[in-house]
């Protein structure tokens, strides 16, 4: 693959973007390490709601079952697992596990954790300009629009202001498998439209042109 000047310029910015990002422990309830996706340029950022408790070991986002369902949605538009991880730039909402809540599943962060840890994405937003964002999870989503259900928001494509520029948003379900909103419908239905309108975007299409 060739890069451009300056794209090693902004992979460099990247880079010790996360190197900062690492050393962040500005929130004492959360469970480190921290979890970055691949320093890449890319048009499209994928923002998670924050990693799970296999994540913090294997040192990459979505590397357990959601991340199986979530690249499988993908793969039928021309990007396997691999070729997803080395193209988009995968970021989220906090990037350290925050924990089994005590009734069952992971504990959703607390709202001065998502402030805390918010900064991190606009920095890579302002870094990388994107042309689409795709916010998986109704805490992902509700960063940048209102969300009151899923089936109003998932299946459209949002246009939304960023500083001073524009940028699509189209929001996907978490892929988690406790999860039936993805497999019945109506959510089945609206994934496949969101993913459809992921398909036709010109930033995906970017994606499948680099070599």
């Amino acid at each position: 693959m060739t890069v451009s000047n300056p794209d090693r310029k902004l992979v460099s910015q990247l880079r010790a973007h996360q190197q900062s990002l690492k050393a962040c422990r500005s929130c004492n309830k959360m469970i480190g390490p921290v979890v970055t996706g691949k320093p890449v340029v890319s048009p499209l950022l994928l923002v998670g709601q924050a990693p799970g408790d296999k994540e913090g070991a294997a040192q990459r986002p979505f590397a357990w079952t959601a991340g199986k369902t979530l690249f499988s949605w993908f793969g039928p538009l021309g990007l396997n697992e691999q070729q997803f991880r080395q193209r988009v730039y995968l970021s989220a909402v906090c990037r350290c596990f925050p924990g089994k809540n005590p009734k069952g599943g992971d504990r959703v962060p607390a709202r001065a954790e998502i402030e805390a840890c918010s900064h991190w994405l606009r920095r890579e937003i302002v870094l990388l300009r994107p042309l689409l964002i795709v916010p998986v999870g109704k805490l992902a989503i509700a960063q940048f629009i209102e969300v009151g259900k899923l089936t109003q928001v998932i299946g459209q494509r949002h246009r939304i202001a960023l500083g001073d520029a524009g940028c699509d948003l189209i929001p996907l379900p978490h892929p988690s498998g406790a999860s039936t909103w993805h497999r019945t419908e109506p959510g089945k239905g609206l994934l496949k439209q969101a993913l459809d309108l992921i398909a036709r975007h010109p930033a995906w299409k970017a994606l499948l042109e680099i070599d």
